[in-house]
């Protein structure tokens, strides 16, 4: 266990029982050997198709709203951390999609949640809601979270065991993100703003992705569609990252975009869903608001809207890495499948996220 975890877990170990705890430092989770924690070498072989898939992301930008934005209330998930000892709770699944079934590995896995009373999902229509517990080393994760008579309820989303020894991946097709990639890895938190250092890759939703039934380690699956074989579509898992030549520090960016932008060089960004809009995640704001707090995006984002917070980062020098990059090269409990692995038909179907 590392250092981060241990100080959290003191902490935790503290507190009176069921009682809330600070929200999590997302470096400190998984495996230290997994893809969201390792840093991506100066020198390194970029995909043939790097140009092109730059120049996508750029097109994506121009047609989509001309930003890409950070979500911060909504289409992004909140985190509640449970005390060791905290009571735990079945969640039920809902039948959101009317199959007219429900999955019994899902209904093992949420079979004893430590949610805390005081959570609240994520506002809009995903409703997504992330519990982590240090403790027994375990994370959960809900889409279309939902109390009803005091009882928790969700269509969809999953549990990792292990988590210090897992590559922050769900098993399959379970998790909440399209390609079973974990909020927890991807999404930047206010404590790592504040720190002034993201030290993990960073989640990033694009609006058009190639068909699901190509896509790139660590994805596991994708719900990418691509009806009319368009050229240059990025598929979902692929890694990508700002050249490590740009000079940030010179940049015209707020502080917060050159601390992303910082950990978009050392770190990359990983294509983990589909958005209405080009979009990284930060831990939900409720997550602090919830506690009491404030929520302190305005102020660390330096009054700037979400969607300018990243204005001035050279979207145009960016440096799409190989399909798979790092499989070969990370330890730690990894549950993907091959790239060229069509979805199951047992995929749960999502909304567009905004």
């Amino acid at each position: 266990m590392n250092s981060n975890k241990k100080l959290l877990l003191f902490a935790l170990l503290a507190m009176p029982l069921g009682a809330s705890a600070e929200a999590v430092i997302t470096d400190a989770v998984y495996a230290p050997t997994s893809f969201w924690y390792t840093p991506i070498p100066a020198a390194v072989p970029l995909h043939s198709n790097s140009a092109n898939f730059v120049k996508e992301i750029l097109r994506q930008k121009a047609a989509y709203y001309g930003t890409v934005t950070i979500n911060t209330k909504e289409y992004t998930s909140p985190v509640y951390i449970a005390a060791a000892g905290a009571p735990t709770m079945k969640v039920t699944q809902w039948d959101c999609q009317k199959k007219g079934y429900s999955d019994t590995s899902l209904t093992e896995q949420w079979s004893a949640v430590p949610v805390p009373d005081y959570a609240l999902p994520s506002r809009g229509t995903d409703s997504e809601m992330t519990v982590y517990q240090p403790s027994t080393d375990t994370v959960w994760e809900f889409w279309q979270a939902k109390k009803v008579d005091g009882k928790w309820q969700a269509c969809w989303g999953g549990r990792i065991q292990n988590a210090s020894a897992s590559n922050g991946v769900f098993y399959k097709y379970y998790g909440v993100t399209a390609t079973s990639l974990s909020f927890l890895g991807g999404q930047i938190t206010a404590e790592e703003l504040q720190r002034g250092e993201i030290r993990h890759a960073i989640g990033f939703s694009v609006v058009d992705a190639e068909d699901k039934s190509l896509f790139s380690w660590p994805a596991n699956r994708s719900d990418g569609s691509n009806p009319t074989s368009a050229p240059n579509r990025i598929p979902e898992g692929l890694r990508f990252r700002l050249d490590p030549a740009v000079n940030v520090d010179a940049l015209p960016m707020s502080k917060a975009g050159k601390i992303i932008a910082k950990a978009a060089q050392k770190y990359g960004f990983v294509v983990w869903d589909r958005s209405g809009a080009l979009a990284l995640r930060a831990q939900n704001a409720v997550s602090y608001t919830a506690l009491g707090k404030p929520d302190p995006y305005p102020t660390l984002f330096g009054g700037h809207p979400n969607y300018a917070v990243l204005n001035g980062f050279p979207w145009d020098k960016l440096q799409f890495l190989p399909m798979d990059y790092g499989k070969d090269l990370t330890s730690g409990t990894s549950t993907t499948t091959t790239t060229t692995t069509t979805a199951p038909a047992t995929k749960p179907g999502k909304s567009q996220r905004k």
